[in-house]
Order: C-alpha cells, then structure tokens, then sequence
C-alpha cells in the first residue's frame, strides 16, 4: 500500500505525535494534583495559569508553525526536539507559579503544538490519494501514548516524586528524537509529493489559497468552530479530572483505567475514518466527528454510576479519532497544500487556544460552584450549535477548481 519513503514519513508521524502525549492536557492533567499540592494552588488558579500559558504558545506558534513552509522537515523537526527536551527538562524544576507558568507554555508550544504541527504538516503535504490512511496511522501514536501512559504515570508516581518522571523524559526525548528524525526524514523535500501510478494525481488544479485569503473565508469559521469542540471540552475534562471523580464519587483510578476504552475507540475510530476520508473525502464526514462527543456530555449530565466513565471517555475517543484525520485532512482537501504549513499553524494555534479557553472556563465554573453536570450542560449547547451551523453549509464546502 505504501513505499518505502512513505513508510518512513509514516512513522515519522507516529513516533512525533506519541512524544507529543508529554504536551498533552490528558498527561499534564495526570500532575494536576501533585502540582496543585506542591504550590498550594486552587483548581482555579491551576486552571487560569495553564490557561494563560497555553494562550501565550497558541499565539507563538502562529510565527514559528508558518516556518515548516520554508525549511525542509528534517531541520525543523531538529528544533522542534531540542526545545521539547528543554522544556521538560524545565518543568521538571518547577518550584513556584512563574516556574510553572514558563514551563506549561513551553511544554504546550512545543510538544502539544510544534510535535503534531511537524507530523501532520509533512504527511498532508505529502501524501495525496493515501493522506486519510496516512493520518489516521501517525495519529495512532498519540491514540497509543493516551493508553498506555495514564495507567504508567499513577504507577511512576506511586515510585517517585513527578520532578524525576519529566527529567527521565527530557533525556529520552534529546537522545531519541533528533536520531529518529534524521534516520526517516533526512532527505525529504519541500516539494515531495506521493506518486500513484494509477491516478496520476496531481494537487495543482485546485486553488491553493494563502492564509490571509482562508482568513477573508466565513467557511473557515464555521468548521474551526466545529474542531475547537474537542479541544476546549476534553481538555477541560482532562485537566480537572480529579474534580470529576470527586463530583460522581468514582475510585481514584476510574478515570485512569477508562482511557484505556477512550484509547481502543480512538484507535479503530482513527483506522476506520481514514478509509473513510480517502473514499468519500473529509468534508463529507465532518458533520459527524461531534455528535459522540455530545453523547459523552449528555451521558455526564444523567449518569453517575462508575461504569458510566468508561462510556463516558469511549464516546471522546470516537469524536477524538474522528478529529485527529480530519482536522489535518479538511484544510489540505478544501485550501491546497501549497500554504498548508502556514495554514496548520494557524488552525493549531487556534486548537491550542481552544485548550486555553476550555481549561479557563472550567477552571473558572469550578470555582463558583458549578456542578459537572452544570458544566456539560454548558459544553452540550456549543456543540450542538456548532454542528447545526456546519449543516447549514455543508454543501458549500468543495475546493475552487482553477
């Protein structure tokens, strides 16, 4: 199905997109508690300072995400890993709030941003007839990260303080990384493209359009609504996941033994809308990658029962698998790849800022008193109206043909 060099990019994907799980809500949530109890911090305050920082990378990566379209993905990725591993080599020092703000912006900018940015930014430049099943395979390896790393990490924590977790981290990631890249990417141009023989195709007779065009575009608007759904929701969850299990009166490990069912359904969600989006192309199915994750609110909202976290988390996975392929496929398919690291750059700063805000509002609800129960209410209404508009325009979604 695949040549060698686009095996290569594969995995490539899928080694940057399981190292950026360090830069994840889902594992920076796995610390909340130690944190909170080390700086003697409210939900609040934890949630408006992780907030803030993630804001201030959204916005950095706007300016560095745009330089991928310049250099070639092996340099870039090179400096991507280096600032990954300062980064936890730094948060593994945090022993104040200004500590701990300079250390979440930076784990947010580099390995939650510029990771995925170089993994999903070099396979939808590359690949053309294969780009779903080439996303939904690199976008396994975060599915993979989300299953294996929360039962890990309780268990590390229970060994040793979480300082010495993210210092093994930063040697692992400065050792490992820079090798892998050169090893799988070295050689790949800006201009490489996958070949098929049998379609011969080409991504020239559609308009690439620039960023400040997509910016002029009201469709752009409308999908980013429906893709900052999962950001600002399952980060809150994620994060404050400990408030969660205190609200339903859940074992302290419930949530950590449920991202296992939130990691298989994201896995086959990913395998299954990759086929998906090369036959019937993402526009088609993006008025369906929210309504599981409106289902996991309403289940939130009505049930209590312990086992109810793992449907809970396995409706989040589907939605998150969905949004994985299709947040990266959608802008190649409708604005060319042409601009598309400059693009990306934008629309991920955009997700990273969806984290931000959901991280604030929950933060922000939590301490006024609000239930979770009143919280996924809130968290219901935006996806419902996000989806409801996308309906709306679902037929205005084609690529201009030139």
């Amino acid at each position: 199905m695949f040549k060698s060099l686009s095996l290569k990019i594969i995995l490539f994907g899928f080694i940057f997109t399981f190292f950026s799980s360090f830069g994840q809500s889902f594992f920076l949530g796995l610390f909340n508690s130690s944190i909170r109890g080390e700086l003697q911090i409210s939900h609040g305050q934890f949630g408006s300072i992780y907030a803030s920082a993630t804001l201030l990378s959204s916005l950095i990566l706007i300016w560095i995400g745009k330089k991928i379209d310049d250099v070639n993905a092996f340099k870039f990725a090179l400096f991507v890993s280096v600032l990954f591993a300062l980064s936890s080599f730094l948060f593994s020092k945090v022993s104040t709030v200004v500590i701990l703000f300079i250390g979440i912006f930076l784990m947010r900018l580099s390995g939650q941003g510029l990771m995925t940015h170089t993994s999903s930014t070099t396979i939808s430049r590359y690949f053309l007839q294969s780009r779903g099943k080439a996303l939904s395979i690199s976008w396994l390896g975060l599915s993979t990260a989300e299953f294996v790393m929360p039962v890990l990490i309780i268990y590390l924590l229970s060994l040793t303080i979480w300082q010495n977790i993210w210092l093994s981290i930063s040697i692992v990631i400065i050792i490992f990384l820079p090798i892998i890249s050169f090893l799988l990417i070295k050689d790949l141009k800006l201009e490489s493209r996958e070949l098929n023989d049998k379609y011969n195709l080409k991504d020239d007779n559609i308009k690439n359009w620039k960023r400040i065009e997509v910016l002029k575009d009201y469709r752009f608007y409308i999908i980013t609504a429906n893709m900052l759904a999962m950001p600002w929701i399952a980060t809150g969850v994620f994060v404050f996941q400990s408030f969660i299990l205190s609200s339903k009166n859940w074992g302290p490990y419930v949530i950590a033994q449920s991202f296992m069912s939130y990691s298989i359904l994201s896995v086959l969600t990913l395998f299954a809308s990759g086929f998906l989006i090369d036959k019937f192309t993402s526009r088609k199915l993006l008025i369906y990658m929210n309504i599981p994750l409106l289902l996991a609110a309403l289940v939130i909202i009505f049930f209590d029962s312990a086992i109810f976290s793992f449907v809970f988390l396995g409706l989040i996975g589907i939605s998150n698998g969905f949004a994985n392929v299709l947040g990266s496929s959608t802008w190649a398919e409708i604005y060319g790849v042409k601009f598309i690291g400059s693009i990306k750059a934008l629309t991920h700063a955009l997700m990273v800022f969806g984290t931000a805000f959901g991280t604030a509002l929950f933060g922000i609800l939590i301490d006024n008193g609000f239930s979770i129960e009143a919280i996924a209410i809130v968290s219901s209404v935006y996806i419902s109206l996000s989806i409801i508009s996308l309906f709306i325009i679902r037929n205005k979604l084609n690529p201009i043909k030139l």
